[in-house]
């Protein structure tokens, strides 16, 4: 990797290369969008970098999203939000960070301070190999239920689901196909692997406020917890419309006939 390239360039190559995906750089959202400009129009806000294949964005934070610096935030200059450079960053900034995992997608933010920066904040003394280990470890998803849940997300679209922010702040997974209607609920690994199971069918018992017969509902399991949830009878899980999702550690996804 050459060491004239820009930092951020650098973190984004080795984040391809721990995923094995060739990243969207500069991605835009149509729904991330910055304050309205002259006329009203809102320009879409740039990610650093978007992997459709993991549902993930990664953003990386030089010194200036988080301390004041005079040469990048131009005090002296008002921005279509009437602030200076330095504080529509910071509005931009945590327009991301809420509005990226509300439309289902997984946000890194990775700082020069998690590599080996200098001062500055500058990446001068590159290791590639350790930098390597450092960003797996950054991108690593921190439970068995969220790899479970990015890989059952992944499988959705490919299904021709289209994944939308929950109505219930508080449900796993929620996508649409149409005029259908899917409502998950997910576990991963757990010591407590029958009681997992049975909190997921309680949570989507209270997730059913919908009478529409396009509404589905599907509790979503690695292999260790199937036979735990195929103690709730195949006859209930029709009546009550919830279908059930074997997620394995390769990440292929089966649906459990009932």
């Amino acid at each position: 990797m050459s060491r004239d390239k820009r930092d951020a360039d650098y973190v984004l190559d080795l984040c391809d290369e721990a995923l094995g995906e060739t990243g969207l750089r500069e991605h835009r959202f149509d729904w991330l969008l910055g304050d309205p400009g002259t006329g009203g129009r809102q320009a879409k806000l740039p990610v650093d970098a978007h992997w459709p294949g993991h549902h993930l964005v990664v953003e990386y934070r030089e010194l200036q999203h988080d301390q004041p610096m005079p040469h990048f935030d131009k005090p002296d200059r008002l921005t279509v939000s009437g602030v200076h450079r330095g504080e529509q960053r910071a509005i931009y900034d945590a327009r991301r960070d809420t509005e990226i995992p509300a439309h289902g997608l997984r946000l890194v933010v990775i700082r020069p301070g998690d590599l080996n920066a200098n001062s500055q904040g500058r990446l001068t003394c590159r290791d590639r190999a350790s930098d390597l280990e450092v960003v797996r470890n950054l991108l690593a998803r921190e439970s068995d239920e969220d790899r479970v849940t990015d890989d059952f997300r992944c499988w959705l679209l490919a299904q021709g689901w289209t994944p939308v922010a929950p109505a219930d702040e508080h449900t796993d997974i929620e996508a649409v196909r149409g005029d259908e209607r899917l409502i998950g609920e997910v576990k991963g690994r757990n010591k407590e692997k029958g009681g997992a199971v049975d909190i997921g069918y309680g949570q989507l018992l209270r997730r059913m406020t919908s009478e529409s017969p396009s509404t589905r509902y599907a509790l979503v399991v690695p292999p260790s917890l199937i036979w735990h949830a195929e103690r709730v009878p195949g006859h209930i899980r029709r009546l009550l419309q919830i279908d059930l999702y074997e997620v394995a550690d390769d990440g292929h996804v089966r649906q459990v006939p009932a």
